[in-house]
């Protein structure tokens, strides 16, 4: 594992790069971990203990220590209150993470033609926005996307009569409460107008072009509504998508590496990212 800083827009990015352990390029994954945009960093299991079972397999992948969003006592009473950033910072610097990565391939080890980019929760909402920048922007763009559990909405979309019955059985402290939803997009954003910008939350918004996504989701999620709708609008858009339900799951279950469903999404993502290929813009 390299522990190394990039330039960014808003000052240095530490990351973490853990290679697989091969000869030959591999096929690698820039990752951002959850934590809804005010909370995370590299240690926790979603991020540290990801890229280390992933890099078992032979994915080389690239942790991403995007600056958080500020945490006000308004927003919770039991987390100690802190500074931060709002967007667009950690959706620029995951895009420019990925960038590095596509420059800095062949000297990490990375086949830059099996580069792809994810996320999980809020993580997968910045890797989806940082897709859309890089569609826009032209130049190369990931592999494919792979989003854990995604919140990609500024409105938590409604759930399916299947996934109410889940919710409503989960204990208090395990739901996502839609108006909690919003609060925590529009402390990421900081104003209104912002929940309806598509690189801060690219649900509803055109997803035209955007790489081949696998989108993993937790079975027993409140916001298990939000990966299943982006799904739907990147089939309807004409992206090719896999979506995979996590029996026996909750939200967050790549951060419990007891949980036998962590390992088993370990494995399906592996097997994705095994798998990519690269696309690249028609008029690259």
């Amino acid at each position: 594992m390299d522990f190394l800083t990039i330039a960014g827009p808003y000052g240095a990015i530490p990351i973490r790069v853990y290679r697989a352990a091969a000869a030959e390029l591999r096929p690698a994954l820039v990752w951002a971990h959850g934590g809804g945009f005010a909370w995370g960093d590299l240690e926790m299991p979603e991020a540290h203990w990801v890229s280390q079972e992933l890099a078992a397999r032979g994915i080389t992948v690239v942790s991403v220590d995007y600056r958080l969003a500020p945490v006000s006592a308004a927003l919770t009473d039991s987390e100690p209150a802190h500074d931060g950033v709002l967007f667009p910072v950690a959706s620029e610097e995951v895009t420019l993470a990925f960038r590095w990565a596509t420059d800095h391939a062949a000297e990490h080890g990375i086949d830059g033609d099996r580069l792809s980019l994810g996320g999980a929760s809020a993580g997968g909402d910045l890797a989806a926005g940082a897709s859309l920048r890089l569609r826009d922007a032209g130049g190369p763009q990931p592999a494919s996307l792979l989003l854990a559990y995604p919140l990609v909405h500024s409105v938590l979309p409604e759930p399916s009569a299947e996934l109410a019955l889940k919710i409503a059985v989960l204990p208090p402290d395990a739901r996502f409460e839609p108006d909690d939803v919003r609060a925590m997009n529009l402390n990421y954003v900081g104003d209104t107008a912002g929940l309806g910008n598509p690189y801060a939350f690219p649900g509803g918004h055109d997803l035209a072009g955007l790489p081949p996504t696998f989108v993993l989701n937790s079975e027993h999620d409140s916001l298990r509504s939000s990966g299943q709708a982006f799904a739907a609008e990147l089939a309807l858009a004409g992206v090719d998508v896999t979506v995979c339900l996590e029996p026996g799951t909750r939200h967050g279950h790549l951060n419990e590496p007891e949980n036998p469903g962590a390992h088993a999404s370990i494995r399906r993502m592996a097997a994705w990212l095994e798998g990519s290929a690269v696309r690249r813009p028609a008029s690259v």
